[in-house]
């Protein structure tokens, strides 16, 4: 039974041509959405998976700041099959963005990300490549959503594209294999509870 609160579908995806032949892989584009906890949480476990399967892992991070996490360390340790590029200058909404910090750097460090991102998608140079918080980088009008649409259309055909954050607009859910919405049912904010290390980064 189709999530009510998911919009739908406009078209439904025409049928592969052929079937897939034994051990050949049909990369998918993966969107995990929502106002809950663990969209990026959900990609970095796929990034684990895959890097199991001896799979190349790259993770780029939108907004997200330069300070130091528990998955930036971790992956480390599996660098190269885990590649983690952090080019955000951190949140861009107005009730947390830090004000010192000009819109104009948010605006550039986007454009460079999806840049980067955009040309290692279409070299086909990973099997996986993961774009985190992506969404809200949509939202704050800083990469445009057609040119993440046209990425989607020119990726590789065996790569897999997950994309993170709120708000996944319609088209991006209707160019999807798999979408994911994180839905807040309890949070320890409601009790009092600050962000803990290795819990939210």
């Amino acid at each position: 039974m189709a999530d009510a609160s998911l919009p739908t579908r406009s078209t439904a995806r025409p049928a592969a041509a052929h079937s897939m032949k034994k051990g050949e892989r049909r990369g998918l584009i993966i969107v995990n959405t929502g106002n809950g906890k663990g969209k990026t949480t959900a990609a970095l476990g796929l990034a684990m998976r895959a890097a199991g399967n001896n799979m190349r892992v790259l993770v780029i991070q939108f907004i997200k700041g330069q300070w130091k996490t528990g998955e930036s360390q971790s992956f480390k340790l599996l660098e190269p099959t885990i590649e983690v590029v952090r080019m955000g200058q951190g949140f861009t909404i107005e009730r947390l963005r830090d004000k010192r910090i000009p819109m104009e750097r948010h605006e550039l460090a986007a454009s460079e990300a999806f840049a980067r991102a955009a040309a290692v998608i279409r070299a086909g140079e990973y099997d996986m490549v993961i774009l985190d918080e992506l969404l809200g980088s949509i939202t704050a009008g800083l990469v445009p959503l057609a040119d993440v649409l046209q990425v989607i259309r020119d990726k590789p055909a065996a790569l897999h594209l997950v994309m993170t954050g709120r708000g996944a607009p319609p088209e991006l859910i209707d160019a999807a294999d798999l979408v994911t919405e994180m839905q807040p049912v309890k949070h320890p904010y409601q009790q009092g509870i600050k962000a803990q290390r290795g819990i939210e980064f």
